[in-house]
């Protein structure tokens, strides 16, 4: 199957409905600096409209275990992660600017070649992707989009998670956490449901060692907003 076909396991994706706010933002000159510089050389363009298949190994130069980072902020955490494990390549997707600029200059600055850095729609990007050629998604603090009225734009529902899924190797994991407490327990629900998905823990996972702890985490719990992490395997 190609990465444009349609598996039919797997519900299509709606395209009207976005799962994020397109940002902006003002950026620092070594921002933009770091953009105009880096963005040629580590950056990728997620279009609107028909899925682009991507080409991973082209993409890094090389075949490696390739993990997802869905919403990446501003880039501390996939910069770290991605220090600390050098023999895996990491796609970092974000649609906030300023992120995306910090990041690439994390990069540059700590001489990472593993990473890459998409702009664009997540599920578009992974629409695009062949199956099974994850070996890891992290979707650390999404959106928890709190109003009711809201919770068609959640990443984490069955039918995302579907095509996130399918795009893990067997065995391949997903990474969810957030400091929402109903969308934890929603993100648990909706993965408990996915019959391709294994519960690693039996419950909301102990903190791993690899996530590092980022300033927005720290907000969270001095707020007295509990962090809860959910690691699921591919069957």
């Amino acid at each position: 199957m190609t990465a444009t076909d349609h598996d039919p396991a797997v519900p299509p994706v709606s395209r009207t409905i976005r799962t994020f706010h397109p940002r902006r933002g003002r950026m620092s000159d070594r921002q933009t600096d770091a953009l105009s510089r880096l963005w040629p050389v580590y950056g990728l363009d997620v279009p609107d409209g028909p899925v682009v298949p991507v080409d991973l190994a082209d993409l890094f130069g090389r075949r490696a275990p390739v993990v997802l980072e869905i919403g990446s902020g501003m880039g501390d955490s996939t910069a770290a992660m991605a220090a600390a494990d050098p023999d895996r390549d990491y796609l970092a997707v974000e649609v906030h600017t300023p992120g995306i600029a910090n990041l690439l200059h994390l990069v540059e600055r700590g001489g990472l070649r593993n990473v890459r850095v998409a702009e664009g729609d997540a599920l578009s990007l992974v629409s695009g992707l062949p199956e099974g050629v994850l070996d890891a998604v992290h979707v650390f603090f999404p959106d928890p989009w709190p109003k009711s009225r809201h919770h068609k734009r959640r990443i984490i529902q069955p039918t995302h998670v579907a095509l996130l899924r399918s795009r893990l190797r067997p065995g391949g994991v997903l990474h969810c956490a957030t400091d929402w407490a109903e969308y934890a327990e929603a993100m648990r629900e909706t993965l408990e449901a996915d019959p391709e998905l294994v519960d690693a823990y039996g419950g909301f996972a102990p903190r791993p060692a690899h996530r590092p702890v980022t300033k927005f985490e720290r907000r969270a719990i001095t707020a007295g907003r509990p962090v809860a992490d959910l690691l699921y395997r591919r069957r």
